[in-house]
């Protein structure tokens, strides 16, 4: 019975049952949203609000229910976490055919991803193949410290605003290229938040992540370091497209606010406040994204 902590969960329970409950929470909703709006962000850059809504629609389910869904589903198949984990707090236990069920929603994203342009299918079909690699032994990517963020920023943080703008059929711009290489670096600042509250369960399964591996000090120094070259590749898109650069601002400023504290006093911080320091990291995220469709908006 679900916790009553977790009223939504109990309604959906409800009109689930118990045993297909779990497979539902392990596909993590709640990022779904942060998923759609980096997204659709890349289609609004290209298109504007002269979306098609049938594409963008088939779209959104290729890439954000069954893609980002099937590929948190078979991280949980795998990990077998106990403790909270990212958009997930007090997990239920993964069920059985929780790998199996993460695979059909994987293979149904690769194939329908072919009903709608190229480029966006190819784009689809890399991050299946990165999710997979990132979560399945014996590659298991995410064991891995430095190759885990590589794969991250790549799948995520460089290719989900791609694959928006692929969605809408138009060619590349610079502009949208390098603010795409912006994000990429942006996600090297938010992976290290999202593991560090996690440390003990990762190091208890064996995992050397990024943060186990550097420490959670350095850690947060990369993600600073990494921020800062995030905005110089935005204020570089903004350049190309002739759009003011100063207006970029809350942006930094937004993620400064989270780091800085941080970065202070980390040490002394619960894996509650960690936790939470994610969730204000994705905050920042938010800013970022909203001021990138102001500013480039076509």
């Amino acid at each position: 019975m679900t916790d009553n902590r977790f009223p939504v969960r109990r309604f959906f329970e409800g009109l689930l049952g118990p045993r297909l409950m779990p497979y539902l929470l392990h596909l993590r909703p709640l990022e779904w949203p942060i998923m759609t709006a980096h997204f659709l962000l890349g289609s609004l850059l290209a298109a504007g609000w002269h979306l098609r809504s049938g594409p963008t629609l088939l779209g959104w389910l290729v890439y954000v229910a069954l893609l980002n869904g099937g590929t948190l589903a078979i991280n949980s198949a795998f990990d077998q976490d106990e403790g909270d984990i990212g958009y997930l707090k007090a997990p239920p236990k993964p069920p059985e055919h929780l790998a199996a069920f993460a695979w059909v929603l994987l293979a149904a994203s690769v194939l329908l991803g072919f009903l709608l342009p190229l480029p966006f299918a190819l784009i689809n079909l890399a991050c299946v193949v990165l999710s997979v690699l990132y979560s399945v032994p014996p590659i298991r990517i995410k064991a891995r410290a430095g190759w885990d963020l590589l794969i991250n920023c790549v799948g995520f943080g460089l290719l989900t605003p791609l694959g928006g703008w692929a969605l809408t059929g138009r060619p590349f711009s610079a502009g949208v290229l390098l603010a795409a290489l912006g994000f990429g670096f942006l996600f090297a600042t938010l992976y290290p938040m999202t593991q560090i509250y996690q440390v003990g369960e990762d190091s208890r399964r064996g995992d050397r992540t990024l943060v186990i591996q550097l420490g959670v000090g350095r850690s947060l120094a990369l993600a600073l370091v990494a921020g800062l070259v995030a905005h110089l590749c935005f204020v570089a898109a903004l350049q190309t497209m002739g759009r003011p650069t100063l207006a970029l601002a809350p942006s930094l400023f937004a993620w400064l606010a989270v780091l800085v504290p941080w970065l202070r006093g980390w040490r002394t911080w619960t894996d509650h406040q960690h936790e939470q320091g994610m969730y204000w990291g994705l905050g920042a995220w938010a800013v970022t994204d909203l001021s990138l469709l102001a500013l480039l908006w076509p």
